[in-house]
């Protein structure tokens, strides 16, 4: 009987070693490591101080030399295909001379036809006149006839004209159109330019009108060619260039910009070029920032400026304007220390 009660603690201890065992074969949870602190980055600021300087806006850019006295050969009305460009680069060419000529078809036959025509007439009216006098009516039909004819003979002399374009003056080709035989003629566009080589100035070309349209008659310019420099003038500017009815001559002028270099340097030829600095507005003594620390939005102009640890923003009242700098007016003074734009 003394057996019984040890039978349910053998069980329970058992029991309790299967347990035991039973959570050893489990696997160890680790810990949850805490995230890395991670530093705040710091801000990096461009800063330059406002300085007094002398700020200069100019032009520079690469002209070329062009002759003083050029003349635009172009046709006038539409005169059909291309039959031949007679000229080339650098050709010189005398007054008189056909530069190119168009497709008449048998203009020249009719022309021809006409003359005899009007030859006939008026041997006609000779003896018209011969065997009934000046004032007989039949005289005067044939004196009207005579009269059509000559008008008719102007007209197809005319319209040989208009295919034959011709050298106005003695010059050197500088220029001939890429048209090819058998190609249309347009109306008034340029075909050839002819050059007076004795005659020279710089010609400087500007991508639009408005970046010389500050450049004003009798500018200085400072022209250098091969590291030697000569002063120049500006003789002529988009203001003041003579109208023409060419539109590709009137587009070009509407850009260019003429120099006057006196005496000529030694061999300067027509397509010679030389760097050019026309300086068009400048002010010293004035506070000036780059240009990158000028900001703007909705037409305000404004400058960051660093106060202590802080930006602040303040409105200014730029002037000049160049390429790399700006001056400001009103707003800040010298020194302040001045945030550029990344």
């Amino acid at each position: 009987m003394w057996r019984k009660p040890f039978i349910p603690l053998l069980i329970g201890a058992a029991v309790a070693m299967a347990s035991l065992s039973g959570c050893s074969l489990l696997p160890v949870e680790e810990e949850e490591l805490a995230p890395p602190l991670v530093e705040p980055v710091k801000e990096v600021l461009n800063v330059v101080d406002a300085k007094r300087a002398t700020i200069v806006k100019q032009i520079t850019g690469v002209a070329t030399f062009a002759s003083d006295k050029t003349h635009y050969l172009y046709y006038k009305t539409a005169a059909g295909k291309l039959i031949s460009m007679n000229v080339k680069l650098g050709d010189k060419v005398k007054a008189g001379d056909i530069v190119a000529m168009t497709d008449t078809g048998e203009l020249e036959t009719k022309i021809r036809i006409q003359e005899i025509a009007i030859e006939k007439a008026k041997i006609a009216l000779i003896q018209e006149i011969t065997s009934k006098g000046d004032g007989d009516p039949s005289v005067q039909l044939k004196k009207l006839d005579m009269e059509s004819a000559q008008i008719q003979l102007n007209s197809l002399q005319t319209q040989l004209e208009n295919s034959r374009l011709i050298a106005a003056a003695d010059g050197i080709v500088t220029y001939v159109d890429p048209i090819q035989p058998g190609e249309e003629v347009a109306a008034n566009k340029q075909m050839v330019t002819l050059s007076d080589p004795t005659q020279m100035q710089l010609v400087y070309t500007a991508s639009s009108q408005n970046d010389i349209a500050a450049v004003e008659i009798n500018m200085d310019v400072t022209v250098k060619i091969k590291d030697k420099t000569y002063p120049g003038k500006v003789v002529q500017t988009p203001m003041t260039v003579p109208p023409s009815d060419n539109k590709t001559i009137q587009d070009k002028n509407n850009k260019s910009i003429v120099i006057a270099v006196h005496p000529l340097p030694d061999g300067v030829t027509i397509g010679s070029q030389a760097d050019i600095t026309v300086v068009t507005e400048q002010r010293d003594n004035v506070v000036v920032i780059p240009r990158a620390g000028l900001r703007s939005y909705m037409g305000r102009d404004y400058v960051q400026v660093l106060d202590g640890d802080s930006r602040k923003e303040i409105d200014v009242e730029k002037g000049i304007v160049a390429a790399t700098e700006v001056e400001i007016r009103k707003g800040i003074g010298e020194g302040q220390k001045i945030i550029l734009a990344n």
